[in-house]
């Protein structure tokens, strides 16, 4: 059965606007808990949600539905989207739903559910879930006597914080760094400036001011320069740049120097493989990932298994097949032996146990292979297939040919914004970003 609303990361749209409307919403949740009814037991479902100002419109009615299928809601508040997950688990919740659009502006929210093993659910469970809420849910509706309760769980941030700081090898601490922390004005502006504090880090925040508006604004992941430009300044070791659910970090050195999930995947899996905890043989990533990470890999013995866009399709992997590594280059990792989602707190701790253990700078330690150059670009459409445009279809296998066996190329349709992303990488620089331009020039023009 083909999926109508979820994509590669749950639903997400612009809020107040199909399929982020409050009577969607409410819908969802109805669906959902039908589904996850099973057993005669008290069913409960975990709602957190980051800091956009939707998300008072998106988790009442989100509650109403759970509530009317005669499902207890746990509130949780603005946490991380792994918190959710956590705690989905921790509570023997039946469900888990975050609301969040991750790095998207604060015009946008979304929908992202977790099953009872706090893992994503899987496609096959969110088409079922569609189906339900094409149909009548009328007759689902429990009696007035059996209607859920919600109500709210004031300590689950110590909870979340206390199960990350778990993941911080014993005996170590992070006394004498310095650390500057980009929250993105969004689920995390409380926990990570703590979680570094309490583990003996100096902190330097920024983005920890939300007003349900700021959320990834000049801020964040997706605008590092914000997080880069104050560590030299501040005398920082490193800085950390979350997103706005945080499920995802980018790291820069003490020269302000950026570090992707790429380096920091390399880093953890030639440190997790000389301790004996790497499992699996290697690491999962998506086509994203660049090919310095996978040359680098295997001059050390391990393995990169590439998956579709998506952290989700990383995880399946992974589990499938005994990994306990994965992630994206966007700064998704999924630490298996602590999360079942990427989380951006858990791997930033990774990379700190590291810096702290060889004592060395993040410069010097974080920088593990010489990326090969890749170049990205995101064309606008709006609605259509222009990738099924014979023009570029032509553009698309005129690149390949010109690219050769020297790099490779890479064109899809975004599983969470309206754009195509139009990817390239290869040894010759010039030679990338002039295929990249071409195709999305001929894109631009298929899609007006």
């Amino acid at each position: 059965m083909t999926r109508k609303l979820f994509g590669t990361d749950g639903i997400r749209g612009t809020a107040n606007r199909e399929p982020m409307t409050a009577a969607t919403a409410l819908r969802v949740g109805m669906a959902a808990a039908a589904h996850f009814t099973r057993g005669n037991h008290r069913h409960r479902v975990v709602i957190g949600k980051d800091t956009r100002l939707s998300g008072y419109l998106i988790e009442p009615a989100l509650t109403a539905g759970f509530v009317s299928m005669g499902m207890d809601v746990i509130l949780v508040g603005p946490l991380p989207t792994p918190a959710v997950a956590m705690l989905t688990r921790s509570l023997r919740a039946d469900l888990g739903v975050m609301i969040s659009a991750s790095h998207n502006p604060y015009e946008d929210n979304g929908l992202k559910l977790f099953g009872p093993d706090a893992y994503k659910l899987s496609d096959e469970v969110e088409a079922e879930i569609e189906r339900r809420m094409d149909g009548d849910m009328s007759g689902d509706l429990v009696a007035p006597a059996e209607l859920g309760r919600a109500k709210r769980l004031d300590d689950a941030q110590g909870r979340y914080t206390e199960h990350v700081k778990q993941t911080f090898p014993k005996g170590l601490r992070l006394d004498g760094l310095k650390v500057v922390v980009d929250c993105a004005n969004g689920a995390a502006y409380k926990v990570a400036p703590e979680i570094l504090w309490e583990l003996g880090a100096e902190v330097i925040s920024i983005g920890v001011q939300p007003d349900g508006f700021n959320i990834n604004k000049d801020c964040g992941s997706t605008c590092v320069e914000t997080m880069c430009g104050q560590v030299a300044p501040n005398g920082a070791d490193l800085g950390l740049a979350l997103d706005g659910d945080a499920d995802r970090v980018l790291i820069a050195d003490e020269t302000g120097a950026l570090i992707d999930g790429d380096q920091m995947m390399g880093l953890v899996a030639g440190h997790w493989a000389g301790n004996g905890q790497l499992k699996g043989g290697g690491v999962v990533a998506t086509v994203m990932s660049n090919l310095g990470l996978e040359r680098y890999l295997d001059g050390v013995g391990l393995d990169l298994v590439r998956t579709p866009v998506g952290d989700r399709y990383v995880v399946e992997h992974m589990r499938r097949h005994g990994f306990n590594l994965g992630g994206e280059q966007s700064g998704h990792l999924i630490l298996g032996d602590y999360s079942t989602t990427g989380d951006g707190l858990i791997a930033a701790l990774q990379v700190l146990a590291v810096i702290v253990q060889r004592r060395r700078p993040a410069s010097e330690v974080c920088r593990v292979f010489e990326a090969l150059p890749q170049r990205l670009r995101n064309v606008s459409f709006n609605g259509g297939r222009p990738l099924e445009h014979d023009s570029v279809k032509a553009a698309i296998a005129a690149a390949e040919k010109r690219l050769g066996k020297t790099g490779r190329l890479l064109v899809r349709r975004s599983g969470t914004e309206p754009v195509i992303r139009v990817m390239a990488e290869g040894e010759d620089e010039d030679l990338i970003g002039a295929v990249v331009d071409d195709i999305a020039g001929v894109i631009g023009h298929a899609a007006r």
